[in-house]
């Protein structure tokens, strides 16, 4: 079965109402929630950790910030603030170093990220090259693929390029909205997908709920088992 790790973001930032969505959401079998580093103080972080590991979620932080020195203080943060994961950023050896010894799982973006809301570019072959490369440092556990934030790629060809080139698991960040793209994204081999924007919008079913539309979703997950 294809993971959902459900994002308390909009936009590329943590929604200010995230504490309180992280109990709306309990008991809906949700296991895996995420936040951005965009949007949250590391105050923040450490409750929103906190909160999450109390409910019994693995807890993820996508990092999204556009320089050097803030993805590597929001790194520095995440393992302050104890989180289980961090997805995205793009300088992977320095920040592997960083998480050296923390038993933190990173997943940095593999390809060339442009922009905040990020962008993914580049040809197909290029980013899962880029993938093979970053799983092959230590302390890099797969890769976090901004697959539905090409401009142009084949979705299911991109993610299962990415998928055959990496050694660890592939998460699809970014952009699903329905099960087409969940059953794409599974049929590639992809290990999880992430969805935060579109449920605050309301564009999931159940909506404009947001633990009928994680139900959903999860449902929408487990059927591709």
């Amino acid at each position: 079965m294809i993971e959902f790790i459900f994002m308390l973001t909009h936009h590329d930032r943590t929604v200010p109402e995230a504490e309180q969505v992280l109990a709306d959401v309990a008991g809906t079998g949700l296991r895996l929630v995420g936040c951005k580093d965009v949007g949250a103080t590391p105050e923040r972080l450490r409750d929103l950790v906190a909160r999450a590991h109390d409910d019994g979620l693995e807890m993820m932080l996508e990092v999204v910030s556009t320089s050097r020195d803030d993805e590597l203080a929001s790194v520095r943060a995440a393992v302050d603030a104890g989180f289980d994961w961090v997805l995205g950023g793009t300088h992977a050896a320095e920040a592997a170093g960083l998480l050296a010894g923390s038993g933190i799982r990173y997943c940095p973006f593999p390809g060339t990220i442009v922009g905040h809301p990020s962008v993914l570019e580049g040809e197909i072959d290029e980013i899962a090259r880029s993938a093979a490369e970053l799983t092959a440092l230590e302390g890099v556990h797969g890769v976090d693929l901004l697959a539905y934030r090409h401009p142009t790629a084949d979705v299911g060809a991109l993610t299962a390029a990415v998928v055959a080139a990496s050694a660890g698991p592939v998460i699809a960040a970014g952009s699903v909205v329905d099960a087409a793209q969940i059953a794409t994204l599974a049929t590639a081999g992809a290990w999880g997908f992430t969805i935060g924007g579109a449920i605050f919008e309301g564009r999931l079913p159940g909506g404009p709920d947001v633990a009928a539309q994680v139900r959903a979703v999860l449902a929408m997950a487990a059927a591709e088992a």
